[in-house]
């Protein structure tokens, strides 16, 4: 029997990913490097840092700064992308998600979010969704991100279950990988990208029923 749910929530809660890529593309530029749709994939899923790391690498820049001046790219970045979300609603939810959170309340399962973003619990203010989670995990605690299950090991004992006894939700390689070494039941949620090991591939949460997850 499952206990409780942990979710990614760029691309699966609600698509901030263009954001994202608006506010990489624009930092990117002023440093002399082009980026695409196609190289963004690679962000998809992984920490700021570990993003800009890879944008230097492309733009054979991966010397040139000290970390002080990467923290400040970062943070120029990030101020960039919470000036983006501030046009964000409820209607931004991904299809399905706030009848699935509210049937999940209804049935007492506890829901908690695992996701490299700093950002989510302004994110899930945005979209009024936040009283739906009895956790967020602070990245900023962490010491190693996804594809490391550290973030999804910390959500399940944060809603008090084992990660055999949660359901993980990610629609990024790197998250699921997470879910699964983690030891939980992996749901893929698909947006483009190819998935591997997951245990069931949806394309909106509203092809899943919670009665027949509990049971997994």
């Amino acid at each position: 029997m499952k206990k409780g749910f942990v979710f990614d929530l760029d691309g699966v809660i609600t698509d901030t990913a263009k954001f994202h890529y608006l506010a990489w593309k624009d930092l990117a530029d002023e440093l002399g490097i082009s980026i695409d749709l196609k190289f963004n994939e690679q962000l998809k899923g992984i920490s700021r840092m570990d993003s800009l790391e890879r944008i230097l690498a492309y733009g054979n820049q991966a010397d040139k700064y000290t970390e002080a001046e990467k923290e400040e790219l970062a943070t120029k970045k990030n101020t960039h992308y919470v000036e983006l979300l501030q046009d964000l609603t409820p209607d931004d939810l991904l299809p399905g998600v706030k009848a699935f959170l509210d049937e999940a309340n209804e049935k007492n399962i506890p829901c908690a979010i695992a996701s490299a973003s700093k950002n989510a619990p302004f994110i899930l203010e945005k979209l009024a969704v936040r009283e739906a989670f009895a956790a967020i995990v602070d990245p900023a605690t962490l010491t190693k991100g996804k594809p490391d299950p550290e973030i999804f090991i910390r959500a399940a004992e944060a809603i008090n279950i084992t990660p055999a006894e949660a359901v993980g939700f990610e629609d990024a390689q790197a998250g699921l990988d997470g879910i699964k070494a983690a030891g939980m039941y992996a749901v893929g949620v698909y947006s483009g990208e190819e998935l591997h090991g997951a245990d069931v591939i949806v394309h909106e949460l509203t092809d899943l029923s919670i009665d027949e997850l509990l049971q997994k």
